[in-house]
């Protein structure tokens, strides 16, 4: 069910795979992702058990409407009754709040400065890569008092750069971009490197401390891939601060 779940200086960063859960075939098991068209009923029930087995609440997850974009959002709790908006990011300054990222191939991208009590996810798919989701994600946690040194970063199961194949202009037009998403597959076609280019932008924006999953979706069959399945679940990626801090600095939910 929860595929990684670490806690580095009380920042918590949680991954899912696809057991676990009770979503019925193309969704199973554990599909978290609403919009997808399986049974919302099971979505709510799988969200639940994934949050229960991170030991936090369900109704403090803060969820996306995504679209391949680079729109930030600054929250301070859950949606409620509001719609949840368009956007590929969210940022809070409110410790014990978890965000989360929905993927089957794009890039989830957490990021966390325990310090500061900052914390961002981003989906950073090939558009949301060359839309730059990922810096405005960073200038968003700066604004609310996180330094990029301080910040430390993972990103999850996603499709590599070895099995991202693209057609020829397409990986032109992303490396104009994002040069070093220039890739190309392990059949000597051209590709694309969402996670390398996410690396080097964080890396241009001084964040250093970055763990990438060795985890392919693509290839992976414990995990969701739309480019494998089409119709098929979401996994969801996991951010969030310990509420209090004890005295050697090490945060403590």
């Amino acid at each position: 069910m929860i595929g990684q779940h670490e806690k580095t200086s009380g920042a918590h960063f949680a991954f899912t795979d696809r057991w676990g859960g009770v979503s019925a075939a193309p969704y199973d098991r554990l599909n978290l992702g609403g919009a997808v068209g399986d049974d919302p009923a099971a979505v709510r029930a799988n969200r639940v058990s994934a949050a229960r087995a991170l030991g936090i609440d369900a109704e403090r997850v803060v969820w996306m409407r995504q679209v391949h974009g680079r729109e930030v959002a600054v929250v301070d709790g859950p949606w409620g009754d509001r719609e949840i908006p368009e956007v590929d990011a969210v940022v809070t300054a409110r410790r014990g709040l978890a965000l989360a990222v929905l993927t089957a191939d794009c890039t989830p991208v957490l990021l966390a400065d325990p310090v500061a009590g900052v914390a961002g996810a981003a989906h950073a798919g090939r558009p949301g890569l060359v839309a730059g989701v990922v810096p405005a994600t960073v200038e968003a946690m700066v604004a609310l008092g996180a330094e990029p040194a301080r910040i430390i970063a993972r990103t999850g199961p996603s499709v590599c750069g070895r099995c991202y194949e693209v057609p020829a202009a397409m990986r032109a037009a992303v490396a104009d971009v994002v040069p070093a998403a220039w890739a190309t597959t392990s059949w000597g076609t051209p590709a694309v490197d969402v996670v390398g280019g996410v690396r080097a932008q964080l890396a241009a924006l001084g964040v250093e401390v970055t763990v990438s999953s060795e985890v392919c979706t693509l290839e992976s069959t414990d995990h969701f891939s739309y480019r494998r399945e089409r119709d098929t679940g979401r996994l969801a990626s996991y951010v969030w601060l310990s509420e209090a801090a004890d005295q050697d600095g090490e945060a403590e939910r």
